[in-house]
């Protein structure tokens, strides 16, 4: 379904319960001159909206949304395990499918380690996993945002060969992406259920925590690499310089590797994204520019996560200032190359953790001069 735009926003949200709606099914097939922006967190929270937008100053923004073809605002139920953007991509990228309870699954580990340069054998499972601190507070554990470990590339190492010889007894091998992303081989977990780190983060993790027939062997293994990095140099060095130790690992993502690498006809650009992400793409894509992407003939999707750290820390003067720079570094060069032909169309994809709001426009929209240019559609999520 998709709803033409004749109000603020479109229609009543959608409810979606563990999969995509026909609404979230897009074709990114419809020319090559096509763009994708994927903003997570870019819908602030509808308690804050008002007061924030007050503030920002972002017409190229709110020309981008106000003059439209179609705009869709969808809900989000948190059961899925995942953030919005994150399931809208894992579609995007051919990695789920629209529905069905796989959607749910986030499937980025096979396809992240080709990005790392790693084989993964076709029909086996892999996992990402992450060097982690939960950190541990009266009435509940949470995890720390992956973001603010400031891991450096000596000390992900050096976690690394340490864990790594369990794993191998235990024939779940580990295999080394980047300092904070690694992939664990477990064929027999099949059914293991996990929640991504951005959407386990400022949560209480007692319902977030893996689950399924193996969540007690995915405890298990992570209780023994605690204590194989307990009180560890490389902690007891952190500490010392301020940071938090890596206390534990997060364990999410899995997926069953195939022969051949799924095909997008959208060709994917990051800035600012976890390794993870970044891996998804083309080396030569992993900071992107709208100049950069503009030159390139082939229909585009960008994902700009400057946002996340920002609105899950709930600093929102930070999120401010970084959305401001976006209106600098990417909205008024879009609206640009719109209003004069570089671009054909233009949509943005704007989330939060319970929704996400997903507006097109194009050169023809943005004459629509009688609808006036504003910031509203962001208070309606």
């Amino acid at each position: 379904m998709r709803i033409t735009d004749t109000s603020p926003v479109a229609a009543a949200p959608l409810k979606m319960h563990g999969a995509f709606s026909a609404a979230a099914t897009i074709a990114y097939n419809l020319g090559m001159n096509q763009l994708t922006l994927v903003l997570p967190f870019a819908l602030p929270n509808a308690e804050l909206a008002a007061d924030l937008l007050k503030v920002l100053q972002a017409p190229a923004l709110a020309a981008l949304l106000s003059r439209t073809s179609t705009c869709n605002l969808e809900t989000f139920d948190n059961i899925n395990r995942l953030l919005p953007h994150e399931a809208w991509l894992a579609h995007a990228l051919g990695l789920a499918p629209a529905s069905g309870g796989a959607a749910a699954q986030a499937a980025f580990a096979a396809q992240a380690m080709r990005g790392y340069g790693l084989a993964p054998e076709p029909g086996a499972r892999y996992f990402l996993l992450h060097p982690a601190h939960l950190a541990i507070a009266r009435s509940h554990i949470s995890l720390e945002d992956l973001r603010q470990l400031n891991l450096s590339v000596a000390d992900g190492r050096a976690l690394f060969d340490i864990a790594a010889p369990y794993f191998a007894e235990i024939g779940q091998p580990l295999a080394y992406g980047d300092a904070g992303t690694w992939f664990m081989r477990a064929d027999a977990w099949s059914d293991l259920q996990c929640a991504t780190p951005d959407a386990a983060t400022t949560q209480d993790l007692s319902v977030w925590m893996p689950e399924g027939e193996h969540a007690r062997a995915a405890r298990r293994l992570q209780n023994e690499v605690q204590m194989l990095w307990h009180e560890h140099p490389v902690n007891g060095a952190r500490e010392e310089r301020g940071l938090k130790p890596i206390n534990s690992f997060w364990i999410w993502g899995g997926s069953l590797a195939t022969a051949q690498a799924p095909v997008c006809a959208a060709r994917l650009h990051t800035r600012d994204v976890p390794g993870w992400l970044a891996a998804l793409a083309e080396p030569a894509q992993r900071e992107a520019s709208p100049s950069s992407v503009l030159a390139s003939p082939q229909d585009a999707i960008v994902v700009l996560g400057g946002l996340t750290e920002a609105a899950q820390a709930q600093e929102w003067g930070m999120w401010l200032q970084r959305l401001q720079a976006l209106e600098t570094d990417w909205f008024a060069p879009l609206l640009a190359a719109l209003k004069d032909g570089r671009l054909g169309q233009l949509r943005l994809v704007l989330s939060h953790r319970d929704a996400w709001l997903a507006c097109t426009t194009s050169k023809n929209a943005q004459r629509k001069f009688w609808r006036a240019i504003t910031l509203n559609k962001l208070k309606a999520s």
